[in-house]
């Protein structure tokens, strides 16, 4: 068990990336938990929400986990000029949470770009490993090996030879699967795939591919996209040479994924003809409200319940966020996610443990 209160206060994290320790509970807070998010691009339209629903349950639980105090910093792993996460920052952000001797625990990332170059730092803190738990990554690699990751996947990840990472969500071989069994019942025959080479898009397109392969639908093309490139007729162009029935993209909606999709349309046509089908990197309105009316009849995926899925305790849970948080809309998965892995850290029953203990 980690020592008993009283002891200094925590030392907030930079504002260069995180917000001021936040806190509403009794005396000062003993511990830090941080949050590590994208906050700028079109990913923000679920990560706000995320945060949110975090502070949420922290009121929920005045701020305590057990007996201790628990302040929270929102943190921010994108740039202004990325215009999502960034690999600097996300580096910059894992040694300022190694250096932190108080604190506890990292929810996040969203991105698992990030995640992999985050986990090994916290991995090896000087104080002990902290604690990571995300509920929005679904790299397969980050906690398994698969045909799909490199052969030093996920060993790599955990230097010290102890995990100290988890999520809450399903990875992408079942998400991939899932869209390959889906493709086959809307009747995609012939698919051409898309990935953006980076980390999570590679890895979900590689996926979908060996599942579609498995189920009998021929892949027609597999191949990268230029995230800034200012147009992609040529790119499809190539695509209905092929006469494929269905595209895949594996990629986020922050990588100009809504030129992507209005592409798509001006040249292979509506999407209830060839189909489009993208994953949960497109799962959020940044992509109905990017690409407009190109967007009608596409598909994307969660990897997860969708919200109406819900029962239980999770549906009061989120009913309750909607009202306070959102006026009556319906929230974001994630965002439910988000809190349920909060949730397991924060109850009056949990304490914390001291870094690098199992």
């Amino acid at each position: 068990m980690v020592g008993a209160t009283g002891g200094a206060p925590p030392t907030a994290l930079p504002s260069s990336s995180c917000t001021a320790i936040e806190y509403e509970g009794d005396g000062e807070p003993d511990y830090l938990i941080v949050s590590d998010l994208p906050l700028q691009g079109a990913s923000r339209t679920q990560t706000v929400q995320m945060v949110d629903a975090i502070r949420y349950v922290l009121k929920q639980a005045d701020f305590k986990a057990g007996d201790y105090n628990i302040g929270y910093q929102s943190c921010d792993d994108a740039t202004a000029q990325a215009g999502k996460w960034d690999s600097g920052k996300c580096s910059q952000n894992a040694n300022a949470y190694a250096a932190n001797d108080k604190l506890l625990g990292v929810l996040g990332t969203f991105n698992s770009g990030c995640a992999q170059i985050i986990i090994p730092v916290l991995n090896q803190a000087p104080d002990g490993g902290i604690a990571m738990l995300s509920s929005a990554n679904t790299l397969v690699c980050l906690t398994q090996a698969s045909l799909a990751c490199d052969k030093t996947e996920p060993d790599k990840y955990y230097p010290s030879g102890t995990r100290n990472y988890a999520r809450v969500v399903a990875h992408d071989a079942y998400q991939g699967a899932a869209n390959a069994e889906f493709a086959q019942e809307i009747g995609v025959k012939k698919v051409f795939v898309l990935n953006d080479k980076e980390a999570y898009g590679l890895g979900v397109a590689t996926n979908f591919r060996n599942a579609a392969e498995s189920l009998g639908i021929e892949i027609a093309g597999f191949d990268a996209f230029d995230p800034k490139a200012s147009s992609y007729e040529a790119l499809y162009k190539k695509i209905q040479g092929t006469g494929a029935d269905g595209v895949f993209i594996g990629g986020l909606i922050d990588e100009n994924g809504a030129q992507l999709i209005k592409d798509k349309v001006a040249v292979l046509g509506p999407n209830d003809g060839v189909k489009l089908l993208t994953p949960d990197g497109f799962y959020t309105q940044a992509t109905i409200d990017g690409a407009g009316a190109a967007s009608k009849d596409m598909y994307a995926s969660v990897a997860g319940q969708p919200i109406e899925a819900f029962t239980g305790v999770a549906k009061e849970f989120a009913d309750e966020f909607s009202k306070q948080y959102l006026s009556g809309k319906t929230p974001d998965p994630y965002a439910i996610y988000a809190a349920r892995r909060r949730r397991s850290c924060s109850g009056r029953s949990v304490s914390p443990m001291r870094r690098g203990a199992t």
